[in-house]
């Protein structure tokens, strides 16, 4: 059985208008290259990035922080309830193959930091691009073919 791609999105939970309009395209693109979407499920740039995923005809998880299903923006279609807090940024990080980060903070930088210690890629745009191992981008369309020149087999 092939499995699609799992890639991550994580980012601000309050977007700017260019942050949510980027992670709007970063989901629509996964979704058009097959890939599983996987974030924290909540506001912001996990919401757009699930919006643009769903709005593609793809499937959005959301792996959540607290107690109930019901704190998921309304377009994962799967919420993962871990009730972990900061903690299931880790949950995120090991189940993206890739990761994409998209403006952010503190808790994004923690994301990135797992990835990048589990060996995973991370793209950042807009978000953390002088961490070592953090692979800058300028636009939603190079994040994600950087992120599947990663996942693809090399010859």
């Amino acid at each position: 059985m092939v499995r699609s791609p799992v890639v991550g999105v994580i980012g601000a939970g309050r977007a700017s208008e260019a942050g949510y309009a980027a992670a709007l395209e970063v989901g629509r693109l996964l979704a058009h290259r097959g890939a599983t979407l996987v974030c924290g499920g909540l506001g912001g740039v996990m919401e757009a990035a699930c919006r643009g995923c769903r709005e593609a005809g793809g499937l959005a998880v959301g792996i959540l922080p607290g107690p109930s299903s019901e704190q998921a923006n309304p377009w994962v279609v799967l919420p993962i309830v871990t009730n972990m807090g900061h903690a299931r940024n880790i949950i995120i990080a090991h189940t993206a193959q890739a990761l994409i980060a998209i403006e952010g903070e503190y808790g994004t930088l923690s994301e990135i930091a797992v990835a990048l210690k589990l060996g995973k890629p991370v793209i950042s745009l807009q978000s953390w691009p002088t961490v070592p191992g953090v692979v800058p981008v300028d636009t939603p369309e190079q994040a994600v073919a950087t992120a599947f020149s990663f996942l693809m087999p090399k010859e």
